[in-house]
């Protein structure tokens, strides 16, 4: 798999994240390869991130959304 390290990686958080410090998740959608997307935990970012298929992550942000009603 192709990912960029995580040290050129341009991260993203999620807009769910709590801003009290916790519940904090990024994406990287700029080092996608292969149909990967990395995803990583912002307050332990020297963790390889977490690797999810494009399909599954994509179902994953439409449950989100299909839970905002």
């Amino acid at each position: 798999m192709s990912i960029i390290p995580n040290s050129r990686a341009v991260w993203f958080k999620s807009s769910y994240s709590g801003g009290e410090g916790g519940n904090c998740l990024e994406w990287a959608p700029g080092s996608i390869g292969f149909g990967v997307v990395p995803v990583r935990d912002s307050k332990d970012v020297r963790r390889v991130p977490l690797r999810f298929s494009a399909g599954a992550w994509g179902a994953f942000v439409g449950g989100l959304k299909n839970t905002e009603r």
